[in-house]
Protein backbone atom coordinates (compact mmCIF):
# COMPACT_ATOMS: atom_id res chain seq x y z
CA UNK A 1 0.00 0.00 0.00
CA UNK A 2 1.62 3.41 -1.06
CA UNK A 3 0.46 6.88 -1.24
CA UNK A 4 -0.55 7.96 -4.82
CA UNK A 5 -0.92 12.12 -4.05
CA UNK A 6 0.83 12.46 -0.57
CA UNK A 7 3.78 11.50 0.93
CA UNK A 8 3.98 11.03 4.87
CA UNK A 9 7.82 13.05 5.40
CA UNK A 10 10.81 10.88 6.01
CA UNK A 11 11.60 11.98 9.58
CA UNK A 12 9.37 9.51 11.91
CA UNK A 13 7.72 12.44 14.46
CA UNK A 14 8.37 11.03 18.19
CA UNK A 15 5.34 9.17 19.39
CA UNK A 16 4.91 7.22 16.59
CA UNK A 17 8.70 6.44 16.57
CA UNK A 18 9.24 5.28 19.95
CA UNK A 19 5.31 3.04 19.63
CA UNK A 20 7.28 1.41 16.66
CA UNK A 21 10.03 0.67 19.00
CA UNK A 22 8.42 -0.82 21.57
CA UNK A 23 6.43 -3.16 19.65
CA UNK A 24 9.91 -4.34 17.76
CA UNK A 25 10.82 -4.91 21.39
CA UNK A 26 8.24 -6.59 22.34
CA UNK A 27 7.97 -8.51 19.43
CA UNK A 28 11.74 -9.74 19.71
CA UNK A 29 11.03 -10.34 23.54
CA UNK A 30 7.89 -12.78 22.80
CA UNK A 31 9.97 -15.01 20.16
CA UNK A 32 13.02 -15.49 22.86
CA UNK A 33 10.75 -15.52 26.06
CA UNK A 34 7.14 -17.62 24.79
CA UNK A 35 9.18 -21.23 24.41
CA UNK A 36 9.95 -21.11 28.60
CA UNK A 37 7.18 -18.59 30.31
CA UNK A 38 4.40 -17.98 27.16
CA UNK A 39 5.12 -14.35 26.83
CA UNK A 40 2.60 -13.92 24.29
CA UNK A 41 -0.14 -15.96 26.53
CA UNK A 42 0.61 -13.50 29.37
CA UNK A 43 -0.07 -10.30 27.25
CA UNK A 44 -2.98 -11.23 25.04
CA UNK A 45 -6.23 -10.11 25.85
CA UNK A 46 -9.29 -12.71 26.65
CA UNK A 47 -12.93 -12.85 27.04
CA UNK A 48 -14.19 -10.63 30.05
CA UNK A 49 -15.56 -14.13 31.04
CA UNK A 50 -12.71 -16.50 30.70
CA UNK A 51 -11.42 -16.37 33.75
CA UNK A 52 -8.22 -16.08 32.39
CA UNK A 53 -8.95 -12.10 31.96
CA UNK A 54 -6.70 -9.02 33.63
CA UNK A 55 -7.03 -5.44 33.00
CA UNK A 56 -3.54 -4.75 32.11
CA UNK A 57 -4.02 -7.20 29.37
CA UNK A 58 -5.90 -3.94 27.94
CA UNK A 59 -2.95 -2.11 27.11
CA UNK A 60 0.03 -5.33 26.50
CA UNK A 61 -2.20 -6.79 24.12
CA UNK A 62 -1.58 -3.88 21.68
CA UNK A 63 1.59 -4.19 21.80
CA UNK A 64 2.26 -8.59 21.14
CA UNK A 65 1.99 -9.63 17.39
CA UNK A 66 1.06 -13.06 16.39
CA UNK A 67 4.33 -13.19 13.19
CA UNK A 68 6.30 -10.81 11.11
CA UNK A 69 4.09 -9.95 8.79
CA UNK A 70 1.47 -8.81 11.10
CA UNK A 71 3.79 -6.66 12.85
CA UNK A 72 4.88 -5.36 9.76
CA UNK A 73 1.97 -4.46 8.28
CA UNK A 74 0.70 -2.85 11.47
CA UNK A 75 3.89 -0.62 12.15
CA UNK A 76 4.00 0.15 8.29
CA UNK A 77 0.25 1.42 8.54
CA UNK A 78 1.09 3.07 11.99
CA UNK A 79 3.89 5.09 10.16
CA UNK A 80 1.49 5.81 6.98
CA UNK A 81 -1.36 7.10 8.97
CA UNK A 82 0.10 7.53 12.29
CA UNK A 83 2.66 9.87 11.04
CA UNK A 84 0.36 12.48 9.29
CA UNK A 85 -2.08 12.51 12.39
CA UNK A 86 0.72 13.11 14.81
CA UNK A 87 1.55 16.19 12.63
CA UNK A 88 -1.41 17.75 12.62
CA UNK A 89 -2.58 16.97 16.06
CA UNK A 90 0.52 17.28 18.26
CA UNK A 91 2.62 14.17 20.49
CA UNK A 92 0.04 14.30 23.19
CA UNK A 93 -3.59 14.52 21.29
CA UNK A 94 -1.94 11.96 18.87
CA UNK A 95 -0.73 8.95 22.00
CA UNK A 96 -4.41 9.96 23.37
CA UNK A 97 -6.08 8.93 20.87
CA UNK A 98 -4.13 6.09 19.58
CA UNK A 99 -4.61 4.33 23.04
CA UNK A 100 -8.32 5.46 23.27
CA UNK A 101 -9.02 3.72 20.30
CA UNK A 102 -6.59 0.47 21.31
CA UNK A 103 -8.66 0.39 24.61
CA UNK A 104 -12.16 0.76 22.21
CA UNK A 105 -10.78 -1.98 20.53
CA UNK A 106 -10.11 -4.63 23.09
CA UNK A 107 -13.22 -3.62 25.35
CA UNK A 108 -15.62 -4.56 21.75
CA UNK A 109 -13.25 -7.30 21.57
CA UNK A 110 -13.29 -8.81 25.06
CA UNK A 111 -17.24 -8.56 25.40
CA UNK A 112 -18.63 -9.27 21.79
CA UNK A 113 -16.07 -12.66 21.69
CA UNK A 114 -16.03 -15.61 24.29
CA UNK A 115 -13.09 -17.56 22.85
CA UNK A 116 -9.61 -17.09 22.20
CA UNK A 117 -7.23 -14.53 22.83
CA UNK A 118 -6.45 -11.52 20.91
CA UNK A 119 -3.02 -9.31 20.34
CA UNK A 120 -2.02 -6.86 18.24
CA UNK A 121 -2.01 -3.08 17.68
CA UNK A 122 -4.77 -3.28 14.96
CA UNK A 123 -7.54 -1.93 16.26
CA UNK A 124 -5.61 0.80 17.29
CA UNK A 125 -4.14 1.32 13.94
CA UNK A 126 -7.88 1.05 12.33
CA UNK A 127 -8.52 4.33 14.79
CA UNK A 128 -5.50 5.86 12.72
CA UNK A 129 -7.29 4.71 9.40
CA UNK A 130 -10.88 6.02 10.35
CA UNK A 131 -9.43 9.19 11.31
CA UNK A 132 -7.02 9.86 8.25
CA UNK A 133 -9.87 9.26 5.82
CA UNK A 134 -11.78 11.53 7.90
CA UNK A 135 -9.38 14.34 7.72
CA UNK A 136 -8.02 12.99 3.98
CA UNK A 137 -10.80 11.38 2.62
CA UNK A 138 -9.69 12.03 -1.25
CA UNK A 139 -6.15 11.00 -0.24
CA UNK A 140 -5.36 7.77 -3.01
CA UNK A 141 -3.39 4.63 -1.92
CA UNK A 142 -2.72 1.98 -4.49
CA UNK A 143 -3.30 -1.37 -2.45
CA UNK A 144 -1.48 -4.76 -3.72
CA UNK A 145 -3.13 -6.44 -5.66
CA UNK A 146 -5.43 -3.60 -7.51
CA UNK A 147 -3.99 -1.65 -10.24
CA UNK A 148 -5.58 1.46 -9.70
CA UNK A 149 -5.87 3.86 -6.65
CA UNK A 150 -8.01 3.88 -3.97
CA UNK A 151 -9.82 6.67 -2.12
CA UNK A 152 -8.80 7.19 1.84
CA UNK A 153 -12.69 7.07 2.70
CA UNK A 154 -13.49 4.26 -0.06
CA UNK A 155 -10.55 2.03 1.86
CA UNK A 156 -11.99 2.44 5.57
CA UNK A 157 -15.48 2.05 3.99
CA UNK A 158 -14.09 -1.27 2.36
CA UNK A 159 -11.90 -2.39 5.51
CA UNK A 160 -15.35 -1.96 7.80
CA UNK A 161 -17.31 -3.77 5.50
CA UNK A 162 -14.72 -6.58 5.17
CA UNK A 163 -14.59 -6.90 9.39
CA UNK A 164 -18.44 -7.01 9.59
CA UNK A 165 -18.63 -9.68 7.44
CA UNK A 166 -15.63 -11.45 8.94
CA UNK A 167 -16.83 -10.72 12.52
CA UNK A 168 -20.93 -12.00 11.90
CA UNK A 169 -20.40 -14.79 9.84
CA UNK A 170 -17.72 -16.28 12.17
CA UNK A 171 -15.02 -18.20 9.69
CA UNK A 172 -12.26 -18.93 12.46
CA UNK A 173 -9.69 -16.73 10.07
CA UNK A 174 -7.82 -15.77 13.57
CA UNK A 175 -8.78 -12.14 12.75
CA UNK A 176 -9.99 -9.72 15.68
CA UNK A 177 -12.46 -8.18 13.12
CA UNK A 178 -14.66 -6.81 16.15
CA UNK A 179 -11.54 -5.27 17.83
CA UNK A 180 -11.00 -3.87 14.33
CA UNK A 181 -14.77 -2.51 14.25
CA UNK A 182 -14.10 -1.06 18.01
CA UNK A 183 -11.13 1.11 16.99
CA UNK A 184 -12.58 2.49 13.78
CA UNK A 185 -15.34 3.38 15.47
CA UNK A 186 -13.73 4.99 17.92
CA UNK A 187 -11.24 6.82 15.78
CA UNK A 188 -14.14 8.40 13.63
CA UNK A 189 -16.25 9.24 16.75
CA UNK A 190 -13.00 10.94 18.16
CA UNK A 191 -12.19 13.01 14.45
CA UNK A 192 -15.60 13.97 14.12
CA UNK A 193 -15.70 15.42 17.94
CA UNK A 194 -11.90 16.89 17.42
CA UNK A 195 -13.42 18.51 14.34
CA UNK A 196 -15.90 20.20 15.47
CA UNK A 197 -13.95 21.35 18.35
CA UNK A 198 -11.14 22.51 17.28
CA UNK A 199 -11.20 23.55 13.49
CA UNK A 200 -7.69 24.43 13.23
CA UNK A 201 -6.62 20.54 13.75
CA UNK A 202 -7.72 19.63 10.22
CA UNK A 203 -6.58 22.77 7.80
Amino acid sequence: MAYNNYRPSQRIPPIVLNLIIINVIVFVAQMVFDSSIGLTNILALYPYNSGLFKPYQLVTHMFAHGGFLHILFNMYALWLFGSVLEKIWGPKKFLIFYFVCGLAAGLTQMFLVTTGAAIGASGAIMGLLAAFAYTFPNTEFYIIPFPFPIKAKYMAAVYAAIDLFGGFAGGGDDIAHFAHLGGLAMGFILAIIWNKTDKKTFY
